[in-house]
This record gives structure tokens, C-alpha cells and sequence, in this order.
């Protein structure tokens, strides 16, 4: 079967890659003159940063796609696991380092904030492991029907709990609350707008840790170009797709800006509300926008930082130092969300984090930039309440032969789920 994936961002890339392994006849179409969108790489004056994101959760999401499109992922990447998730600094200058993967070292993490914290914080996540349990298969590893999913299952998709009050009812101490909710405040929904299931993000963090791949994130989007080239994926880059043809309601095909691309099934993995047939589908959904970033580099070290370090408040502050530099020197990437009425380099000195006395570089990105950049929010859709859930596209549309996957799909934004809706998609189409 002749396939079109829209995109070639790592969802798109990712489900090229499966469709060709299951034998279909594979075009990727990539408005940009490269593939990546976000994990790609940002350079300037012999600095690199990771464009988005610089590690990942849940390492078998990526560990499957290599192994079903073609070589295990070892034989091609290295994948490495942090030592801390994250580190968290507080208004109050109290300071958490979150180690990932291992229990008993979150709870005596959380036991250096105050007595009796660290078991509030596991009983906490041990309720998230809940979500995982119910939701794993039911919504994150298998297609399900949304009209026809198991009572449970759908009980708690469609649950009124907010993550704001399970936060509030489950930990007592402020600063386990912002731990909590931070990876839902990065990427700028409002916690009275997320369902409190989405929480389980917190026990992904502790059961499975957090990845990266030395030398950036970039290297995932080279390895999965060469599987796609070995597969015999066509890849057509600087190609506008328009919309996608129908014909007596079924996909035959993509019009672009250089013609009509015929196929039997289409793939959308951008932004839907770019084409015109599958915006009235989403017109329920919004956009979540991208923070300020400003890729920063430097004739030495600050500091010994770890890999990601928050720095709570309005503005909260995100630093990230994996980037690469020139002998000596290092490369950070700081993203600010919230009132940022100053430089945020400015800003992240008022914290005791000043990079600016051995700055050689610097790359300015708003959310404007980012979005302009990639045509769409690599933070996929805005959580505005429990509906948002069932209001997502992916992995199957309305429109017979057309699929989703992506930030914008289901199961939402972020490596490792932007992978598991490659999978999902994969397991729709079938075998050719």
C-alpha cells in the first residue's frame, strides 16, 4: 500500500520508518529542507544545542521502534540513563536533586526537604502507578475505540479530577506540589486544566528514569534517516502539503505546493489545524505554546550543573546543559515561562546563575520563532479539562485512510509518547 506521512519531525519519522519495516510503500513529505523539527540541533559560532528536547522517558518506547523497523537501537545509538530527572531549586533556597529509576533514592531525596516528605512523595506516586496500570495498554500501547473503551478505563479518562487537587490533597508541602507539576507547567498548560491521571508522568520518572543520547538528541533523527533510507522510504524535503485528497470520502492522496502525491493512506504527523479537511476535526483544541528560549554559549563553565535545572518562581526558569562547545567552553539552554519583563539571562542572574561575564554566543528564540520555525507547537495540544482527551486525533481519524500521530495525537507531546502514537499507528495500518 502506497503510504504519505506529513512530516518529518520524529513522529513522522518514526512512523515511516514502521510502515516501511511492515512492507507499505513509504513518501515522507517535510516542509523544511531537513528532518528533525524539534530533535534537531541549533548552531552558531562552533556552539550546538539541542533545538527541543534533550532526553527522554520510558527508553523502550525508542528500544521497540529500532527493533521493529530494522536493528536494535544498540547497534545504532547509546542510550544513557541520568543521574538525576531533574534538579529543583526553591524560592525559599531550599534545593532538590531528583534521581529517577529508583525509589528508595526519591524518598531519601525528599527526606533532605523536611521529615516524613519522602513518604508523602512515594505514596503520591504510587497512586500515579495506578494510571499507569489501568491506562498503559487500554490507551498508551494499544488502539483502542474511544466510544468503545472498558468501563474503567473510560471512568478515568473522562474523570472531573483535576491534577491542582490531587496535588493539593495528596502532599502538604508546596514544593513537592511544584516537583509534581512541573512537567505540565514547562510545557504551558495550567494545572486546573489537566486531568489528574496525566500525573503518572511522575511514576514514569521514578520506575524507568530519564535518557539522553550523548552528543544530542539530533543523533535519534540521523539514525532513524538511515533506517528510513535502508527501508526505501522516499523522502521529499522543501514540500508544502496543502491538504489531503479525497475522493468519495476516502484518501487517494496529498496535494502540495509541486503537485498531487497519490496514495491509499495518509499519515498525518504535524499540526492537523495546518490542513483544511482535518481542522473542523480539532477546532475544539488549541495549541500548547512553546516557551521563551535562548541557547547560550560560553568561553567556560559557570558551574558543575546537572543535566536540567528548574529554578522555581514567576518567572520559572528551565536550564539545560547538555549542549556542545569549543574546548573549554560550554553551551546552556535556558527557557523561561510566566512574567518575564526582562532579559532572561538578566533574570536567571537574580538567581545566582549568572551567564553572561563568559558569554561568546548567544540564540534568541520566542515562542512566535519556534512556531513560526516549525509550523506548528512541538508541545502539541493545550489541556483544557477532561475533554481534551477524546478531542485529540490519532491514531485513527473520522476520514476513512487517514492517521495521526505526533505532539497533536494521541497520547500527546513528548518523546516518548510522540513514539508510542508512531506505534499505535502502526498497529492500525498493518502489514501491507
Amino acid at each position: 500500500m502506497r503510504v504519505a506521512v506529513i512530516g518529518g519531525g520524529f513522529g513522522g519519522l518514526a512512523c515511516a520508518a514502521r510502515l516501511a519495516k511492515l512492507g507499505h510503500e513509504v513518501t515522507l513529505l517535510e516542509r523544511l529542507d531537513r528532518l528533525g523539527g524539534a530533535v534537531s540541533t541549533v548552531s552558531a559560532d562552533g556552539f550546538e544545542w539541542d533545538a527541543g528536547p534533550t532526553s527522554t522517558l520510558l527508553p523502550a518506547v525508542v528500544r521497540d521502534l529500532f527493533r521493529k523497523s530494522g536493528r536494535p537501537l544498540e547497534r545504532e545509538l547509546t542510550l544513557e540513563p541520568l543521574d538525576l530527572v531533574r534538579e529543583h531549586w526553591f524560592e525559599d533556597g531550599s534545593e532538590l536533586g531528583l534521581p529517577g529509576g529508583s525509589r528508595a533514592e526519591q524518598q531519601s531525596a525528599f527526606d533532605g526537604l523536611g521529615p516524613g516528605l519522602g513518604q508523602q512523595w512515594l505514596s503520591y506516586v504510587d497512586s500515579c502507578a495506578d494510571d499507569w496500570a489501568l491506562l498503559r495498554r487500554a490507551y498508551f500501547e494499544e488502539p483502542s475505540n474511544p466510544d468503545d473503551l472498558p468501563r474503567e478505563v473510560a471512568a478515568r479518562l473522562d474523570s472531573r479530577q483535576m491534577l491542582h487537587r490531587r496535588l493539593k490533597r495528596a502532599l502538604t508541602d508546596d514544593r513537592l506540589r511544584q516537583v509534581a507539576a512541573h512537567p505540565f507547567v514547562a510545557d504551558g498548560h495550567q494545572l486546573r486544566n489537566v486531568p489528574a491521571w496525566a500525573g503518572l508522568v511522575a511514576y514514569l520518572e521514578q520506575a524507568f528514569g530519564a535518557w539522553t543520547i550523548p552528543g544530542g538528541m539530533a543523533s535519534l533523527t540521523a539514525a532513524l534517516a538511515e533506517r528510513m533510507a535502508t527501508r526505501g522510504v522516499s523522502v521529499a524535503l522543501g514540500v508544502e502539503v496543502t491538504d489531503i485528497e479525497l475522493r468519495s470520502g476516502r484518501a487517494v492522496g496529498v496535494t502540495t505546493d509541486a503537485g498531487l502525491v497519490d496514495a491509499d493512506a495518509v499519515v498525518c504527523a504535524v499540526d492537523p489545524r495546518r490542513l483544511p479537511v482535518l481542522a473542523p476535526l480539532v477546532e475544539r483544541t488549541m495549541p500548547a505554546l512553546p516557551p521563551v528560549v535562548c541557547h547560550a554559549g560560553l568561553s567556560a563553565p559557570v558551574r558543575d550543573l546537572p543535566h536540567e535545572v528548574v529554578v522555581h518562581g514567576d518567572p520559572m526558569l528551565v536550564v539545560r546543559s547538555g549542549g556542545r562547545a569549543p574546548d573549554g567552553g560550554a553551551a546552556y539552554t535556558v527557557h523561561g515561562r510566566g512574567r518575564l519583563a526582562e532579559d532572561i539571562l538578566t533574570a536567571l542572574a537574580r538567581h545566582g546563575l549568572d551567564l553572561r561575564p563568559d558569554l561568546v554566543t548567544r540564540v534568541d528564540r520566542s515562542p512566535r520563532d519556534l512556531v513560526a520555525t516549525w509550523h506548528s507547537s512541538p508541545y502539541g495540544v493545550l489541556w483544557e479539562g477532561r475533554g481534551t482527551v477524546r478531542a485529540r486525533l490519532g491514531p485513527r481519524t473520522p476520514l476513512e485512510g487517514v492517521y495521526a500521530a505526533g505532539a497533536h495525537a494521541t497520547p500527546g507531546a513528548g518523546v516518548p509518547f510522540v513514539g508510542l502514537s508512531a506505534a499505535l499507528v502502526a498497529q492500525v495500518v498493518g502489514p501491507a
